[in-house]
């Protein structure tokens, strides 16, 4: 015996053979498949692979203990794979089980989608019987998340992303008849006008206010070159910040989009910055530079040589683009944050200015970082005909996006030249 293995040894045709026939603990007893005891102070360990696919340990001071627990994890995972296949199983059982198939996820993905189901769903609805729920009962989900809570449509979406293929995977395992999840969205949507991007986008009167206002304030003007390059390019928060200098090419006038900087929740409940390839594999692709747009680059750079550049490293990667005072990679929420701040102090003057000069002010909107990406593709949308030029500017993964955003600004268009033509007409 060695070292707890119990060895047998063969002489075959003149030679030594060595079999490992078993491990054994202290007393002598053989130990088995994912047990073993600790030589400092004696404890037996017995570890496993629970249904997520997580490792897990258990522990005991005496063998015959841990063989009993063993045999209710055994007992535990059987009832588990038994409810779930007579649809006896929770929600929140479904979901662990679909979530430990998705191999494929990217890790930033799949920690975003466990944070959104913990935080929205485990220890409510997430309870609930999985063969028991019902379209409504998804209905009424949604509609309390919205009501209560405050969810934007966006926040709901992604909820939605992730409940509606927990329920279709049950209905391919033959566990549930129909998926009680498919429908409900879009009848959220339509229900609320959420399917109508086109109320999301800034009127060209409302952009230009906007970075104007920016331009001329001694508060936000160092905010001007990251608008202006935002505006001018379409591109999502989180490839613009992640843009590095080597990424622009001057000569040729494009900027490369091969990237993403991600500020994300981890596993650990911390939130820090990782570098993720585009949304989709459209999301890689070339943008001509604008002259507002390369001339907004040049300008941060010299601002920068000031300030200085950007210390941070992230994933291996540095040399970005916007940064704070401190050279590290602005916060989608800080931006977002700072876009409040002006179009409320635009707004508070707007209002004063309008009422001194007897005319009706041009106030902005409520909008975000992703409502600029939407108002570029709605402006690019009213100046060009050909969809396909459009979707790859844009990195859309599929023609109907960008098909629903034309249609809108065509609308938009139509409405226009109506209005035009009634002004300028004396027909009637």
């Amino acid at each position: 015996m060695s070292n707890g293995i119990c060895d047998l040894f063969l002489i075959l045709r003149g030679r030594w053979y060595i079999i490992s026939m078993s491990r054994k603990d202290s007393k002598g007893r053989v130990l088995r498949k994912g047990e073993s005891q600790r030589k400092n102070d004696g404890r037996y360990i017995y570890q496993y692979t629970d249904s997520t696919g997580k490792r897990r340990v258990v522990y005991s001071n005496d063998l015959l203990e841990l063989r009993e627990k063993e045999k209710e994890l055994v007992r535990n995972q059987l009832d588990g794979l038994e409810s779930y296949c007579s649809g006896k199983t929770t929600l929140n059982y479904a979901f662990d089980r679909y979530i430990s198939t998705k191999y494929d996820l990217k890790e930033h993905t799949r920690v975003n989608y466990k944070y959104m189901y913990n935080r929205f769903v485990r220890d409510t609805f997430g309870k609930r019987i999985i063969n028991d729920i019902k379209y409504s009962d998804v209905k009424f989900f949604y509609c309390s998340l919205m009501n209560i809570l405050g969810l934007q449509a966006n926040t709901l979406d992604n909820i939605h992303t992730i409940l509606h293929p927990t329920f279709q995977m049950a209905v391919r395992d033959n566990v549930i008849r129909n998926n009680p999840a498919s429908g409900v969205m879009a009848e959220i949507k339509k229900a609320n006008g959420k399917n109508k991007g086109i109320r999301h986008a800034l009127t060209l009167e409302q952009q230009r206010a906007f970075l104007n206002y920016v331009s001329n304030s001694p508060v936000y003007c160092h905010w001007l070159p990251l608008f202006t390059a935002l505006f001018g390019t379409g591109c999502r928060i989180g490839e613009m910040i992640g843009l590095r200098w080597e990424d622009l090419d001057y000569e040729n006038k494009t900027i490369s989009i091969n990237h993403a900087a991600i500020y994300r929740v981890m596993e650990n409940g911390k939130s820090e910055f990782h570098i993720s390839s585009p949304k989709t594999e459209a999301g890689i692709r070339t943008i001509p530079m604008m002259q507002a747009v390369e001339q907004a680059f040049k300008d941060e750079y010299e601002a920068q040589k000031e300030t200085g550049f950007n210390v941070q490293v992230v994933d291996g990667m540095s040399g970005f683009i916007f940064c704070n005072k401190d050279g590290i990679i602005h916060k989608p929420s800080v931006i977002n944050s700072a876009i409040k701040r002006i179009y409320e102090a635009y707004n508070a003057e707007e209002i004063i200015k309008a009422k001194r000069e007897s005319r009706r002010p041009v106030l902005i909107p409520h909008f975000s970082c992703h409502h600029i990406r939407h108002t570029f593709c709605t402006r690019f949308c009213e100046n060009e005909r050909n969809l396909k030029v459009i979707q790859s500017i844009m990195g859309h993964a599929n023609i109907e996006t960008t098909m629903d955003i034309y249609a809108e600004a065509t609308d938009v268009k139509k409405k226009e030249a109506i209005k035009a033509l009634e002004n300028n007409s004396d027909i009637f």
